[in-house]
């Protein structure tokens, strides 16, 4: 745990960007680095929630590891300060293309369709989107892989965001084959992703004719990388 905290630590201060001006820098008790291994950790720990990941294991079997542990509502607002770092720290430990790739996309919902109306944390970007579970509220995770379950490439997008559209700039180091569901059936990015060099194989409608089709139905699909 200290090691990752460490490791966080000297890559987030390598790539600060400096304005030129002079500014106070003023420490936290946790720091930044401490912050995001606590965030990672808890995907790794088989708590459904932060706060009781956080009040019940943390600050109890954790001690040791981060002797200055904050409140709660204090550590909610070091994870809003975290989130550039965190997302950095994502893109610097993205996997590498093998030749086999899978896009996917997952719904983030920020709220019950029934409370739409009342919601304002991300008023600013309201958009209603609609997938296999239904329409949902607010935002869309577009995600490729390989063959292993490494992360490629990544995008967030508005939820009524069509899942064919971030593809195109998200394969920029891809070659071989790109695998996905019957949504990312389309002509023309077939093309635009041929000419770059990439395959896309693709589900078959019902009202299609069927075609060849190698190395279907991988083992590490993206659905299950979600769950």
């Amino acid at each position: 745990m200290s090691t990752t905290s460490t490791r966080l630590s000297s890559l987030h201060g390598k790539y600060l960007i400096s304005s030129g001006i002079k500014q106070r820098y003023k420490h936290f008790r946790l720091s930044v680095s401490k912050v995001m291994t606590i965030v990672i950790a808890f995907h790794q720990s088989g708590y459904r929630n932060f706060k009781t990941y956080y009040i019940h294991f943390v600050c109890r079997h954790l001690t040791n590891e981060f002797p200055e542990l904050i409140s709660y509502t204090r550590m909610l607002k070091l994870i809003q300060g975290a989130m550039v770092p965190l997302y950095s720290y994502l893109t610097h430990r993205q996997a590498r293309p093998t030749g086999i790739a899978l896009v996917d996309s997952s719904t983030l919902q920020v709220c019950h369709n029934l409370r739409i109306l009342r919601y304002q944390v991300c008023k600013c970007t309201e958009k209603r989107g609609k997938g296999t579970i239904g329409s949902f509220y607010d935002f869309k995770l577009h995600l490729i892989i390989n063959d292993q379950g490494g992360i490629i490439s990544i995008k967030v997008t508005m939820a009524n965001v069509d899942d064919k559209k971030p593809v195109s700039e998200m394969v920029n180091e891809l070659w071989a084959c790109l695998y996905g569901d019957k949504y990312y059936i389309s002509s023309p990015l077939e093309r635009e992703l041929t000419d770059n060099g990439v395959t896309l194989i693709t589900g078959v409608k019902r009202n299609k004719k069927p075609k060849m089709m190698e190395l279907w139905d991988p083992p590490n699909a993206p659905e299950k990388i979600y769950y």
